[in-house]
């Protein structure tokens, strides 16, 4: 790789540089400031320098397109095709790396799976990066983290996205780990720092009574998952992208094997509703959920429930929205007796039309309703359900 360039003559060796660099590339050694082999061309020691005394050759900047640049994102598999959970971050990738002036990459790992590449270009992806092999039929944490580790280690993204599910997860662990840099997980908004070009990572924290903005400015790949849903689905296009073929880290004795895949059947997954009427507190009592049953399956909808509903025994726990629950992004959430807590704004607030019915006109849900309902859901409730039954009849 062609090395940074540095003007001896401008230099004064101030070591502001040397600060900032993510990987430890460059040192003060006697007289001068010299660049060792971590350096990935990233330019944050360029942006930095006051005397404008760093810059990337041209050549260098076209040879890094892809190497110590850009942002990776796991292409997560299911249901014989691409998650729409990772078509979501593809999508948020694009608008960061319009800030970076990089392109979009997607790893996908599996068996006769390069024929989803074009889903990924159609989603916002500008490259692919394939692994086939029969060992990728299942995820396993071992087989397919390898493979993915050696491919980061090789190609150098500035940032690796993963989605917040149980396989986002687990391979987010295992390859912050053995690159020795930092995951952020469950984010709920990512921006870049011009300046820096450090991965801003958003999350609720301390019980998620704030919002901490997380940096990782001297590791890199900086790394984030971002739960489904957090983020809108990108327009799909017909475009085209590279592919570039992988070879997989075979594993010869894994020490886990999959023998047998049983779906988890009779449960909800409320992140897919269109329509969501949630109830909280204010409720009072597990019996009220009834009144919201019937409004749901009035407007053709799901029940869902903030955590002191969930906590209280009156739902199940695969109901309840927000921090510690699901983030649902549905054309109408209708709170019923939900104050509003940051855990549960955090799960909902991108929801196309909220409505709110709370006796406290003070609460935080109102500030965010786009139609807020002063009063007693016992009887606001009943009375929509009615009118909406009328409204409805013989459609």
């Amino acid at each position: 790789m062609t090395a940074l360039a540095i003007d001896r003559d401008l230099c004064t060796l101030c070591g502001t540089c040397v600060g900032v660099c993510p990987v430890d590339a460059l040192a003060i050694k006697g007289d001068k400031l010299e660049v060792n082999e971590n350096c990935t061309l990233c330019g944050t020691c360029v942006g930095v320098c006051p005397v404008n005394a760093l810059s990337i050759p041209e050549e260098a900047a076209k040879e890094s397109a892809f190497s110590g640049r850009g942002i990776l994102v796991y292409a997560e598999r299911g249901d014989g095709g691409i998650t729409s959970a990772t078509f979501e971050l593809i999508g948020k990738a694009a608008e960061l790396s319009a800030t970076l002036g990089t392109p979009v990459s997607a790893l996908l790992l599996g068996h006769g799976a390069a024929h989803l590449a074009s889903e990924l270009f159609a989603y916002g992806a500008d490259r692919v990066y394939l692994s086939e092999d029969p060992q990728f039929a299942d995820y396993r944490t071992e087989v397919c983290g390898e493979t993915a580790l050696a491919i980061v280690e090789k190609f150098k993204p500035e940032a690796v996205l993963l989605s917040a599910t149980v396989e986002g997860r687990d391979l987010g662990s295992f390859l912050a780990s053995r690159l020795n840099t930092g995951l952020t997980a469950d984010c709920t908004e990512l921006a870049i720092d011009p300046e820096t070009r450090n991965l801003l990572q958003t999350r609720p924290a301390f019980g998620g009574n704030i919002m901490a903005t997380i940096l990782c400015a001297k590791n890199r790949p900086q790394m984030a998952t971002v739960r489904p849903k957090v983020f809108a689905m990108p327009e799909r296009r017909e475009r085209t992208g590279e592919i570039v073929t992988c070879e997989p880290v075979r594993i010869p004795h894994p020490r886990t094997e999959v023998l047998e895949y049983i779906p988890f059947e009779g449960g909800v997954d409320i992140s897919e509703a269109e329509v969501i009427v949630s109830g909280g507190q204010g409720l009072r009592k597990a019996e009220n959920f009834a009144l919201l049953r019937e409004l749901a399956e009035v407007l053709g909808g799901t029940i869902g429930a903030s955590r002191s509903a969930v906590d209280a025994g009156w739902v199940a726990h695969e109901r309840q929205v927000g921090q510690t629950g699901k983030t649902v992004r549905p054309v109408i959430y209708v709170a019923c007796g939900i104050s509003g807590a940051i855990q549960h704004l955090a799960g909902m607030n991108q929801s196309d039309i909220i409505i709110a019915i709370n006796t406290d006109p003070e609460a935080p849900i109102m500030k965010v309703a786009n139609y807020a309902v002063v009063g007693d859901l016992s009887i606001v409730v009943p009375e929509l359900t009615r009118q909406l039954k009328e409204l409805l009849k013989g459609r």
